[in-house]
């Protein structure tokens, strides 16, 4: 029997908009350029889904909050390499017009999340939003999705987490709701354990009822 969710949460970079460019861009010519350390985009892919504010450190970055602003406006000069994942905002439309609960869970503070994510008109589908800003602690801690669950008053049960790192991974699991791989955002190196292997957004919709 097919288990059906109540309430879908999401994560935002790398499962409802592709940032990987930009975000790896811009902290490669950011780190090249004010702190002249030289680095290969593989060796800072493991940034990709954890705050700026848990990756700078083991790049060993001292000035995080200097650091974090240069990242964000370094990021402006790859604005244009973002785009939404194709079926997202037609899975997100459908999921809303028939009453389910959507809501997102992200390592972006909420500066991060006006600049980068709402541009792309997707909010209005997003009942319930927690950002980096919103926790003490970050993924792959529980306590995002704790947060979540607190706000919205949803059951555990009926949740489910869809993400693409094993950073959501961890954290859905240890939060006792299930996850769901976004494998069009996920990389198949890493072998990501999850509930449930979403090969595209539409599949979705086959898992979700108010």
């Amino acid at each position: 029997m097919r288990a059906i969710y109540k309430t879908l949460i999401f994560d935002v970079d790398g499962t409802l908009i592709n940032t990987e460019e930009a975000v790896l861009g811009s902290l490669q010519k950011m780190l090249q350029l004010e702190y002249n350390k030289s680095y290969a985009r593989e060796d800072l892919s493991f940034v990709l889904g954890i705050p700026g504010s848990r990756s700078l450190p083991q790049l060993g970055i001292e000035d995080i909050d200097r650091a974090n602003e240069l990242w964000n406006r370094y990021m402006k000069d790859f604005m244009d390499t973002i785009h939404v994942y194709p079926g997202v905002e037609e899975t997100l439309h459908t999921l809303a017009s028939r009453g389910v609960q959507l809501g997102i869970v992200t390592s972006k503070t909420k500066e991060e999340l006006k600049d980068d994510f709402e541009p792309f008109g997707l909010m209005k589908y997003l009942s319930v939003v927690v950002c980096a800003d919103d926790t003490e602690l970050h993924k792959p801690h529980p306590e995002p999705i704790y947060k979540f669950l607190e706000v919205s008053r949803a059951d555990p049960s009926s949740a489910i987490y869809i993400g693409d790192t094993v950073y959501d991974s961890s954290c859905a699991r240890d939060s006792k709701v299930a996850f769901g791989l976004a494998m069009w955002g996920a990389n198949p190196e890493h072998n990501i354990e999850a509930d449930h292997y979403f090969h595209n957004p539409e599949e979705i919709n086959m898992y979700a009822k108010p």
